[in-house]
């Protein structure tokens, strides 16, 4: 597809490199001259030095043959602005990052419907919620919701001494009688859809497909039962960590934020009246202790700073804090993170990432299903995909057990009505469905790509 990219930042670069290597002809535009010539050498797209809200500027762009207009500058107003230029200009589908907490949802409602926005995207909100996702479930390393929640991929660790560590799948299904599957495996850098005979070794990440209710049943037969965290200590009065507050305090959680920009702890104490709000420096580990990090359920680090978020979050873990968890947008810095005992580490970049990955693959459907959802699992060597079976295709009606699927795909999950179940080769999507599939080391666009 044609698409084009204004603004050439963190977030923008993490978005041009994902859609380059996905295959789209990819034009960039940005005001800095350095930053264009720096995004071009880079990712192999074109690239435009302009203003993307400038006719002139979004004509030399090819605006009227674009197919998807991506605007993520540092700038809300700018991006509606640049997007609803593109749109009256002929682009068809359009994109705008709009982060300011006093959009609220009905703003956003109106904006997209005035704006003819197809999609309004937050990076902090999107952290903030996957960050509140993990923290009802402590023990698991991510959690990705799909249809409302209705079915959950869980990310896990097995730790050492774990019942999990030399068992089979096979003996696994025996031995714990809960719906769940375990529908792929991280062992290093590979990443595996294992099949029945496949040995779990500690160490091992495994992603684990079920309904809320099946998880949390898994979890207590396993040991790994824990109470969602209640107390939260917030390290850093980002934009993320306003929208963690205000979810964590909506859900009658306690919640202490540190900073050390006074201005900052203002506009918290004013913003979120219920939070503890703390002016200080917790770069100096007695800052954290005199503030109680041994006692708190949770402790999330939200710095604008790599480097500080990952040094103080093993600090954290030290104190025997239950559940860790920092902000680490450098994919270099993300898997330092976890090989040195941070499980739990969320990019914003990643995550609009791969919102708008979905989104464009979403476009290119054609036999009768709609993308509704894309996740990066397993430090991105797999893929979880959630399908809207909308009209008859190749696999509606036909016994699961009779398709050929190709390598390393796996129908994990469908939800029939409110209904979520775990396949059995018996089993035959039907129109209406939402189809769960996961798949390493191969695209999918439509449900269709992954029959052999």
């Amino acid at each position: 597809m044609k698409i084009i990219v204004v603004g050439c930042g963190k977030i923008g670069a993490t978005i041009i490199e994902s859609l380059v290597s996905e295959g789209h002809d990819v034009t960039v535009i940005d005001k800095d001259t350095r930053i264009v010539a720096e995004s071009v050498e880079l990712y192999d797209c074109m690239g435009i030095c302009g203003s993307g809200a400038d006719c002139h500027t979004l004509s030399d762009a090819g605006i009227e043959d674009c197919d998807l207009f991506i605007s993520v500058t540092g700038s809300d107003e700018f991006n509606m602005l640049s997007c609803f230029m593109a749109k009256r200009l002929g682009a068809d589908h359009t994109i705008a990052r709009i982060r300011n907490p006093e959009y609220n949802d009905h703003d956003l409602v109106f904006l997209r419907r005035e704006l003819g926005l197809s999609m309004a995207i937050n990076p902090e909100l999107l952290a903030a919620r996957e960050i509140f996702n993990t923290l009802q479930l402590p023990s698991a390393v991510k959690i990705e919701p799909f249809s409302r929640r209705s079915f959950e991929m869980i990310e896990l660790r097995i730790r050492e001494g774990s019942p999990l560590g030399g068992m089979s799948l096979i003996e696994m299904r025996k031995h714990y009688k809960q719906k769940f599957l375990i529908c792929a495996v991280r062992r290093d850098d590979e990443v595996f859809i294992p099949h029945g005979n496949f040995v779990l070794k500690e160490g091992d990440h495994i992603g684990i497909t079920a309904s809320p209710g099946e998880i949390q049943k898994l979890f207590k037969a396993l040991g790994l039962s824990k109470k969602k965290a209640r107390t939260i200590m917030i390290l850093g009065a980002s934009r993320t960590a306003f929208y963690l507050s205000k979810m964590l305090l909506d859900g009658g959680s306690t919640v202490k934020i540190i900073d050390q920009s006074t201005g900052r702890c203002e506009e918290f104490c004013e913003a979120l009246p219920e939070a503890i709000v703390i002016k200080g420096d917790a770069a100096h580990q007695e800052v954290l202790v005199e503030e109680g990090v041994a006692s708190a359920d949770a402790f999330v680090a939200l710095t604008g700073i790599d480097e500080e978020n990952i040094l103080i979050s093993l600090f954290a873990e030290a104190q025997n804090v239950p559940k860790v968890v920092a902000k680490v947008n450098r994919e270099d810095f993300g898997a330092l993170a976890e090989k040195i005992g941070i499980e739990s580490v969320f990019s914003p970049r990643r995550t609009v990432a791969n919102v708008i990955l979905g989104y464009a693959r979403g476009l290119q459907n054609s036999m009768g299903s709609k993308m509704e959802t894309l996740y990066k699992i397993m430090d991105g060597g797999a893929e979880a995909l959630e399908f809207n079976i909308q009209q008859e295709n190749p696999l509606v009606g036909v016994p699961l057990k009779e398709i050929t699927l190709k390598k390393n795909v796996l129908i994990a999950g469908i939800i029939r009505g409110r209904r979520p179940f775990i396949p059995s080769g018996d089993d035959a999507i039907a129109v209406g469905d939402m189809v769960i599939v996961l798949t390493a080391g191969i695209r999918v666009n439509d449900i269709t790509d992954i029959i052999k």
